[in-house]
């Protein structure tokens, strides 16, 4: 199916790897051009590079968890050109007893996966207003519906950046412009495997073992009873920047392999 965004110029946060990653290199398959996002600029080059096969893509080394972070970011993105697509991709998680969780842990884990976002949205959703042609995607998770109380902050995060999105789509009313969550499934990323790498030998396990004990405790409820790849998640992703996807809008879409048992 032709997505009807060739020629497009899309913005994916957090995109040298795992989802980013895989959500860049869907839109570069279709035709779009990518701006690859990462704080590394090794590795950020590494990733156009690869994506410079399906397509044209830039990169821009940036750390999304400033102010002039992001600014460094759209000013960088202005010099490529207007901004169709934005996928609000970047953010990190980590596990901790609620108690353990400090101020700033709070206001770090907001600073990048909440702020990154809005900052983004709010420079350039004016312009695809005016364009009357636009895309915002933000990436949340399944945390956004089903918090884990050991990733209270984390899944804080989540839940506003759907609030945000909803906020969003309701000032593009009667334009050809969508804004979207997509609540994603745990999936094996490099983020995943270098934590439980981490957490691991500490519990005498080792990372296979964990990465199956998560659907017999915390995962018990997925139907997909695996983790999700980043390409199956990218997949959806690249739908909602699409121009085939232009009455969804204002949704909380959920590729979360069943783990939320809800009916809506």
């Amino acid at each position: 199916m032709d997505l009807g965004i060739k020629g497009r110029l899309a913005l994916v946060t957090g995109s040298t790897m795992g989802i980013g990653r895989a959500v860049a290199q869907a839109l570069a398959a279709e035709g779009a051009r990518v701006i690859v996002n990462g704080r590394n600029e090794a590795t950020v080059k590494e990733t156009v590079a690869a994506l410079s096969q399906h397509g044209a893509a830039h990169g821009i080394a940036a750390d999304l968890a400033t102010a002039a972070g992001a600014r460094n970011v759209l000013d960088a993105a202005a010099r490529i050109g207007p901004i169709d697509i934005l996928v609000n991709n970047v953010g990190f998680f980590e596990v901790k007893d609620f108690t353990a969780i400090s101020d700033h842990d709070w206001l770090d884990m907001f600073e990048l996966n909440v702020m990154s976002g809005v900052r983004l949205a709010r420079a350039l959703l004016p312009g695809m207003l005016e364009r009357d042609w636009g895309r915002i995607v933000f990436i949340a998770s399944d945390q956004s519906a089903k918090p884990n109380p050991g990733m209270a902050h984390y899944a804080m995060s989540k839940a506003a950046q759907v609030s945000i999105a909803r906020s969003l789509a309701e000032l593009t009313r009667g334009t050809r412009v969508t804004v979207n969550s997509a609540l994603v499934a745990p999936t094996w990323s490099e983020g995943v495997e270098a934590f439980l790498g981490k957490v691991a030998p500490g519990l005498g396990k080792t990372v296979d073992e964990m990465r199956t004990a998560y659907f017999e405790t915390t995962g018990a409820s997925s139907l997909l009873q695996r983790w999700a790849k980043p390409e199956e998640i990218a997949a959806q992703i690249a739908f909602l920047c699409s121009e085939r996807a232009s009455a969804v809008n204002g949704a909380a879409q959920r590729v979360d392999g069943g783990i939320i048992r809800s009916l809506f």
